[in-house]
C-alpha cells in the first residue's frame, strides 16, 4: 500500500483499534458512532450485510447458537450427514420488535447520508420478508431507493413445517423455500440541479461501473451458496460469496476508485472482495471476536481465485 494511501485512511481511524490490510482499514467500533465521527461527504460507496433482526448478533443470542440452544436462531436438523448452518429466526420479532427495527434502520440512514458523497451508493443485503420494513424506513432515513439487485441463491430459508406441528402437518410449509436474496439499491440524492455526469466529474460518484463497454450491470445475478472453502476460513452465519461479493464492489465504484465501507463487517467479506480488486475498503466490526477473525480472514479470502462461470459475461477476471 502506498504511504498517500495509507494517509488517507488515517482521518477514518480516530481512538478505535483498527488495522490496516493491503489498501483497506478495519475499525473495531460500533458503526453507529463511527459514522458520527467520520468527516462527511467522503464515503464513495457502501456495501453492507446488516443484522436484520437487530437481536440475532447480540451476546445472549450468539451464545444460545454457539450452545446449540437456537434462541432467536433456528438450529436445522442434520441429514445426509450434512450440518446445515443455523439461521436467524426473523419472522420471531414481534411488533415492538419491528418498530425497534424501523427506528434502527431509519437513524443509520441518516448516518448514512451524512457520510457518502452525493451520488455514492448503498448495496445493503436483505431478505424477502423484511425487505419491505427495512428498505422503508431508509428512504425516510434521506436515502434515495433505485431498485434492488436479486441474488438468484437457493438458501435454506423458508420451507419448513410448523414449529412444533412438523407431524400433525407434514403437508404443510409455513413459508416458501427462498430462491433469491434482494439486495437494496440506495443512492445518496444528487445535489439540486446536478446530473449524473456532473456528479462522476465532481464526486467521482452517481452511477454504477459497467460490466463493460457494451453490457452494463445487471439487476440479477446468479450466485451460488457460500463454498465450505470460505467458510473455512471464516466461521460466520452470514458469510456471503465472493463469487457474488466482487461482482458487487466491482459495480460500487463507477469510476473504478473510491473509498467502500463496510459499516457491520463481520466476517470481513466485503472487505475481501475489495482487496481482491485492488480497491480501497473500511470494514467497520463493534465485536471483538469477529474483528480478530477478520485479520486473518481477510487476506485469506482475497487470495482466493472465482471461477469464472460465477461472473457476469464480459466482466474482467474477478
Amino acid at each position: 500500500m502506498s504511504k498517500r494511501a495509507s494517509s488517507d485512511l488515517q482521518a477514518f481511524r480516530f481512538d478505535y483499534p483498527s488495522e490496516i490490510i493491503g489498501r483497506s482499514l478495519i475499525v473495531h467500533a460500533d458503526c453507529f458512532e463511527w459514522l458520527a465521527r467520520i468527516p462527511a461527504d467522503t464515503l464513495h460507496a457502501i456495501v453492507t450485510d446488516p443484522p436484520y433482526g437487530v437481536k440475532e448478533y447480540n451476546l445472549d443470542q450468539i451464545e444460545k447458537r454457539a450452545n446449540g440452544n437456537g434462541g432467536v436462531w433456528r438450529i436445522p436438523p442434520a441429514f445426509d450427514g450434512s450440518t446445515r448452518a443455523p439461521l436467524p429466526r426473523f419472522t420471531a420479532l414481534n411488533p415492538k420488535e419491528r418498530d425497534a427495527l424501523e427506528r434502527f434502520f431509519v437513524e443509520w440512514s441518516r448516518l448514512v447520508v451524512r457520510a457518502l458523497r452525493p451520488g455514492g451508493h448503498v448495496f445493503i443485503a436483505s431478505n424477502a420478508f423484511l425487505s419491505q420494513l427495512v428498505f422503508a424506513a431508509l428512504v425516510s432515513g434521506g436515502l434515495e431507493f433505485r431498485g434492488q439487485i436479486i441474488r438468484l441463491v437457493r438458501t435454506l430459508r423458508g420451507g419448513d413445517r410448523p414449529k412444533n406441528a412438523e407431524d400433525e402437518f407434514p403437508d404443510v410449509c409455513s413459508m416458501p423455500r427462498s430462491n433469491y436474496e434482494p439486495w437494496g439499491l440506495f443512492r445518496k440524492p444528487l445535489p439540486n440541479g446536478m446530473t449524473v455526469g456532473d456528479c462522476l466529474r465532481e464526486f467521482g460518484t452517481g452511477g454504477l461501473r459497467r460490466v463493460s463497454k457494451d453490457q452494463p450491470f445487471s439487476d440479477v445475478i446468479l450466485s451460488e451458496r457460500t463454498p465450505r472453502r470460505e467458510r473455512e476460513i471464516a466461521d460466520h452465519p452470514s458469510l456471503k460469496p465472493q463469487s457474488f461479493l466482487r461482482q458487487t464492489v466491482y459495480a460500487a465504484l463507477p469510476l473504478g476508485a473510491g473509498i467502500i465501507a463496510d459499516p457491520f463487517m463481520g466476517s470481513g467479506s466485503t472487505v475481501a472482495a475489495a482487496e481482491a480488486l485492488g480497491l480501497c475498503c473500511i470494514g467497520v466490526e463493534r465485536y471483538p471476536d469477529y474483528f480478530e477473525m477478520c485479520k486473518k480472514a481477510i487476506p485469506k479470502l482475497a487470495a482466493l481465485p472465482v471461477e469464472s462461470a460465477l461472473l457476469q459475461p464480459g466482466l474482467p477476471d474477478l
